[in-house]
């Protein structure tokens, strides 16, 4: 990975997950159509931001980096999310009566059941609890993404030492589109990658973009003073707009062939949008900067708790509306009178409650190695 600290990249994660967090809380539906267009793409696109050809020199090292920086807590967390699932219902965080928009519900897990799911977790990254861990999907696109787009990369440039570096990632992400295509027009499925591969299909794309942009940042240096920027800007908000207008997809598992004319420009727009929002929050000292390099640099650990963290307020909105109690098991969060403002204390706790969490575990364990060091002396 790139040394140094990119902290507009930090601020622009920052910014996508607190939308990711937004979408889960079933936001409007017109911010949700906006979110959900472009928000996972910015989360590839910056993942490949910081590839380059040391990661091809040295791919061991990446592989090692990429597998416990995304493998290990995947499989902590999944396993963490497992073996609470059952307790869960004993208390009543989980039922069998409330689900998802779609009428389905979780149950209870045997023994066997708890035991294959583990295996799945450990061999596959899948297995983990639907509604506790139900975003836990990218950790595994991004794993495959990453390591699948360094081989592809090192291939490519064994047998073509002429091609820059951003030629090969472009050559790779249109290689991606025309799989994609074909996927999608004939029901084509990656077998041996769980939900049929379209995710990772889409990572290759984006990750490949990532590389691609950062290329043209620094060549081109997307100068404000210059008429071509805010042409690219205005091109940019004019996509998004019809995209939400005309609600195009995003990454999700039952992709059309229009997506793949529709999903590359909203995600590229997006993430261009983003950016330069970020790099504008960026150039100024003051406390949204600093909140949203944190929530950057701690996208792990929202991602990991923001659902179960949306409980604390589905009991607020049980107890505001008078509803039934079980309804806190509903997934992500409470569906009764969704076109309420409910959404905002929801995505203000699947924010603020994981980051709090993560500083009280820190400040504990900080305490506690403190003490077994005096005892100790």
């Amino acid at each position: 990975m790139a040394s140094g600290r990119n902290t507009s990249i930090s601020i622009a994660k920052g910014i996508a997950i607190i939308l990711m967090v937004a979408g889960h809380a079933e936001c409007p539906g017109t911010l949700m159509s906006l979110i959900y267009i472009f928000h996972m793409p910015l989360f590839f696109i910056t993942a490949g931001y910081f590839f380059s050809r040391r990661n091809v020199e040295q791919p061991w090292t990446y592989c090692c980096k990429r597998f416990k920086g995304l493998y290990v807590p995947f499989v902590k967390w999944s396993l963490f999310f497992l073996l609470i699932h059952n307790v869960m219902f004993q208390v009543g965080i989980l039922n069998e009566t409330y689900g998802n928009w779609e009428g389905g519900v979780t149950h209870p897990y045997t023994m066997t059941q708890m035991m294959q799911r583990a295996v799945h977790i450990f061999t596959a990254m899948a297995g983990y609890d639907e509604f506790l861990a139900g975003a836990f999907w990218f950790f595994r696109a991004l794993l495959i993404t990453s390591i699948l787009f360094m081989v592809l990369f090192s291939l490519i440039d064994s047998h073509t030492r002429r091609l820059k570096g951003w030629h090969i990632a472009a050559l790779i992400s249109l290689a991606a589109i025309g799989f994609a295509a074909l996927r999608i027009s004939y029901g084509l499925k990656v077998v041996n990658v769980v939900q049929g591969g379209i995710r990772e299909t889409w990572g290759m794309l984006f990750f490949g973009i990532g590389v691609v942009y950062r290329h043209f940042e620094h060549t081109r240096g997307f100068n404000p003073r210059h008429w071509g920027y805010w042409a690219a800007m205005a091109a940019a908000v004019a996509i998004l707009a019809v995209g939400t207008m005309e609600h195009w997809a995003g990454m999700n598992l039952s992709p059309k062939i229009r997506d793949v004319a529709t999903l590359p420009l909203t995600g590229m727009a997006g993430f261009f949008v983003t950016h330069q929002i970020s790099r504008l929050i960026d150039s100024c000292e003051w406390w949204l900067k600093r909140v949203l390099v944190h929530c950057g640099e701690m996208t792990l650990y929202i991602y990991v708790f923001h659902i179960i963290s949306f409980k604390v307020v589905s009991l607020v909105k049980i107890a505001y509306y008078g509803l039934d109690p079980r309804q806190i098991g509903c997934h992500m969060v409470i569906h009764d009178h969704h076109d309420d403002l409910f959404w905002i204390l929801y995505t203000i706790a699947g924010v603020a409650l994981p980051l709090l969490w993560m500083w009280g575990y820190r400040h504990l364990k900080s305490a506690i190695y403190s003490l077994s060091g005096s005892t100790q002396s």
